[in-house]
């Protein structure tokens, strides 16, 4: 079995998730992940699908086509790459969160200061509704820090960019904020 990567893209509405799942298992397909939201009114969603090696991925694609074309929703297919193209350092999970007033540039200043720390995002919320209400305009990235981080350097980074940005950037442990959170 080979792994295939389908994203979905459009309009929401009930039934994109049971259409894309219907298709992938008349066409023997077993999902093994999958991620999707609503980014205001729009649906994206990546489904991770080991398939049958006969199965070709313009059968496939066309099958999807078929039933999402109607709906407005665009599909895309592709092969799942080999494994080991990147390796994660060893690392510790945190969550890092913004709020502040919405400009241009948020994203890319702090993306920018994460990768210049080797550290991976592996989830980003980011919800900006305008204006100067701080919490209207609020980001979460999950992200993997690597062990071998100066963890007082990279705070004070983070400190730094939050200034010049003119947003509160807050660093926690993951552990720690879904306990906080739970409560």
């Amino acid at each position: 079995m080979r792994k295939i990567i389908v994203s979905v893209l459009g309009h929401d509405r009930p039934g994109i998730i049971a259409t894309v799942s219907g298709v992938l298992f008349q066409s023997q397909c077993n999902i093994e992940d999958v991620s999707q939201t609503i980014l205001q009114t729009e649906f994206a969603g990546i489904f991770i699908a080991s398939c049958p090696e006969s199965l070709k991925e313009d059968e496939l694609l066309g099958r999807l086509r078929e039933k999402l074309d109607p709906m407005g929703l665009s599909a895309l297919l592709r092969e799942m790459e080999e494994t080991g193209l990147w390796e994660a350092p060893p690392s510790e999970p945190f969550v890092i969160t913004t709020m502040g007033p919405d400009r241009l540039g948020l994203v890319a200043g702090v993306t920018e200061l994460l990768v210049r720390f080797g550290v991976n995002i592996s989830n980003l919320k980011a919800v900006f509704r305008g204006g100067d209400n701080p919490l209207a305009n609020t980001m979460i990235y999950e992200v993997d820090i690597p062990i071998n981080v100066d963890q007082d350097l990279f705070r004070e980074a983070l400190r730094e960019r939050g200034t010049e940005l003119g947003i509160d950037i807050s660093l926690q442990h993951r552990e720690i904020f879904e306990a906080i959170h739970r409560v």
